[in-house]
């Protein structure tokens, strides 16, 4: 107000001579501050940032698989190794669950994480899809879409194009005030995912995406594709209107690698938008491991071409709850997607950190610092549960609603049930007082069903395995089976993934009928009582002392007090434990299954943990616990186990993703 009031008293004619020159100020500054840029440069092969010629170093990290409250932490260290940017994936299934239903908040607050990256001087690299891969269930996309049988996946389809422009239409104006031109830390964004490895091919569906991004974001910003560095990739993943990027693996041929883009971009950036830096596990696998020393050598060949590059994954993360995906020949990821990257699971250093910083550090100057340290773990120790009920007994709590009737058993997807577990019905329509062979002679089991007749266990079907399985039972009884969807395929064009009892079962050939089908809120129940009056077990009279079929147990983990800084990360192991799902204070840490490993720990974060009071847990153990012959107890420890000596299944490495 004061300067207000000292302009007023200002002669007029005065007046008049300064308004122009505060004209010619705001013009001059105009023309000395450059317009915030990033664009392609043909002529000297490079991107040009604010008029500048520019090489970025990236690395991956999915804000869907760190949570949010170590998001900085893991930034920090990612700028402290000396990269200019980052790349992460927009995952569509993550925001948007349920149709029309969208969740931008928590952990899934997306524009904060890009603020958080912006804030730490880090550019973006987005990959906004609508299809990812990622080793991520479905490849991203959200299972509703399968709701209409016929739709094509990734498609000209007019279906899916329909649900592809309303889902845009939410998420990229939310992007728009991000782009590095509009003073956001978005320098470029990627348009599908290595389309080129899809079966469909088809340019129109392209054309259509790059139409819908132009016209949510503007011009400007710079629009490419990722695809494997070959022809054969490039054929059908790259067109006119976004600019092709290549992905490979170290240990090869970079100048064939690059020699590949260059069939498709003869000139501008070489750029490898993903370079392993690790790889994927399945359950029943080893855990890959690529050596420090390969990839800093690759990495080392590639910064010395003056290329652009983006290390996949810098910090892989963790699949919590039912995110992960799965590839073909069905084989599911596990928990964790620790990826052997240069930042673990939870975040520590390795020595493959020091290994690629020491890389980047010969091609451009590294900040000056502290690097974050590796967080601290704690040990626990053991907590002992108790068992709560079967499945079977809880039925009225998990599935409120009741059961859907059918003459034929529905899918997941037709009875709206996404993830998780569906309980399916039947009555036993004959005696079979001797072994009668139940079977799913379509592989129709998707993916892992847990049988019971009258409350007591039967056996596992499982996809791809176990298609048959004798039972026991007098007519009349119930015939129970779980089915577990253990993650959608990610890659390729099995992705329209259907789950549950996807085509009949038998009974000694006969097609069973007239189904109770029961889809669970375990997640729900779970969250709205964990252990007072959740279960209220109606006992079977058959075997009231089972620990067989699929059973609840719960416990609490009580902190220390006095010790400073508590609570802090920590792993659950299971000793004597089978398969199942755990939640701790209602957060569903993930699935585990130390009886086919190679994951023996799950990741606990210490932000899911509290120590003013006791913290609840819940397992759901569906196969076998050692409650009936050892100590029920598992055990919370300060280092993990991701890489278990066990029995591993005949391996042939999975497609690039």
């Amino acid at each position: 107000m004061g300067r207000l009031a000292e302009s007023r008293r200002l002669p007029s004619v005065m007046l008049r001579l300064l308004f122009p020159l505060a004209g010619l100020a705001a013009v001059f500054r105009a023309e000395t501050i450059p317009q915030r840029s990033f664009e392609i440069d043909y002529n000297c092969d490079c991107f040009v940032k604010d008029g500048r010629p520019f090489r970025y170093i990236s690395g991956s990290i999915h804000y869907s698989r760190v949570p949010r409250y170590y998001w900085k932490d893991r930034l920090l260290k990612m700028k402290m190794a000396g990269l200019d940017a980052i790349q992460t994936y927009v995952p569509w299934n993550y925001h948007e669950p349920q149709v029309d239903m969208y969740d931008f908040s928590g952990d899934k607050d997306l524009e904060y994480f890009l603020q958080l990256a912006n804030d730490t001087g880090l550019l973006v690299i987005l990959r906004a899809g609508p299809y990812i891969c990622a080793e991520w269930d479905m490849g991203g996309l959200p299972a509703w879409l399968l709701e209409k049988k016929s739709i094509v996946l990734r498609s000209s389809d007019s279906d899916y194009l329909a649900a592809v422009e309303k889902w845009m239409g939410v998420l990229l104006p939310k992007m728009r005030p991000h782009l590095y031109q509009n003073g956001g830390p978005i320098i470029m964004v990627q348009v599908e995912n290595e389309y080129g490895s899809y079966f469909a091919c088809d340019y129109d569906y392209l054309r259509s995406l790059l139409k819908l991004f132009r016209q949510y974001l503007g011009d400007e910003v710079v629009l490419f594709t990722t695809d494997g560095a070959s022809r054969f990739h490039l054929k059908c993943g790259a067109l006119q209107g976004l600019y092709a990027t290549v992905d490979f693996a170290p240990g090869g041929n970079v100048t064939a690698a690059f020699l590949a883009q260059r069939g498709s971009e003869p000139t501008g950036p070489l750029v490898n938008s993903e370079f392993y830096t690790g790889w994927l596990d399945h359950w029943g696998h080893r855990h890959s491991v690529v050596p420090a020393q390969t990839i800093a050598k690759t990495l080392n060949e590639i910064l010395a071409r003056g290329a652009n590059v983006n290390l996949y994954m810098f910090i892989g993360g963790t699949n919590f709850a039912y995110w992960n995906g799965a590839n073909m020949p069905y084989m599911p990821q596990p928990t964790s997607y620790d990826y052997d990257a240069p930042l673990s699971e939870a975040g520590d250093l390795t020595e493959k950190y020091f290994a690629l910083r020491e890389v980047i550090g010969m091609y451009k100057q590294l900040p000056e610092g502290l690097i974050p340290p590796t967080t601290p773990k704690f040990a626990y120790g053991k907590v002992c549960l108790q068992k709560v009920g079967t499945v079977v007994e809880a039925l009225d709590r998990l599935s409120p609603a009741g059961p859907v009737k059918s003459t034929y058993p529905l899918t997941f997807v037709q009875l709206k049930q996404y993830f998780g577990f569906v309980l399916y019905r039947t009555t036993l329509p004959k005696n079979c007082t001797e072994p009668t062979q139940l079977s799913s002679p379509l592989n129709g089991v998707h993916d892992r069903a847990y049988v019971s007749v009258d409350g007591v266990p039967q056996g596992v079907l499982e996809r791809d395995k176990s298609l048959m399985i004798n039972i026991t039972g007098k007519a009349g009884t119930n015939l129970d089976i779980l089915v577990e969807n253990m993650g959608r395929v990610n890659f390729g064009r099995y992705n329209n993934d259907f789950k549950g009892l996807v085509s009949n079962l038998t009974l000694d050939q006969d097609i069973l009928v007239e189904w109770e089908i029961y889809p669970l809120d375990i997640d729900g129940a779970v969250n709205h009582d964990i252990n007072s009056h959740l279960y209220r077990p109606k006992r079977s009279v058959g075997n009231p002392l089972s620990y067989e079929a699929p059973t609840f147990y719960t416990g609490r983990l009580s902190i220390p007090g006095g010790i400073p800084d508590l609570p802090q990360d920590t792993y659950v192991k299971f000793p004597g434990w089978t398969k199942g799902q755990i939640w701790i204070n209602g957060f569903n840490l993930g699935r585990y299954w130390p009886a086919r490993g190679p994951q023996l720990t799950l990741y606990v974060p210490r932000n899911i943990l509290v120590s003013s009071l006791p913290n609840n847990i819940t397992v759901l153990e569906l196969e076998h616990s050692p409650c009936s012959t050892q100590a029920c107890e598992i055990e919370f420890v300060d280092k993990p186990n991701i890489n278990a000596t066990t029995q591993y299944e005949n391996y042939a490495p999975p497609p690039l993703c």
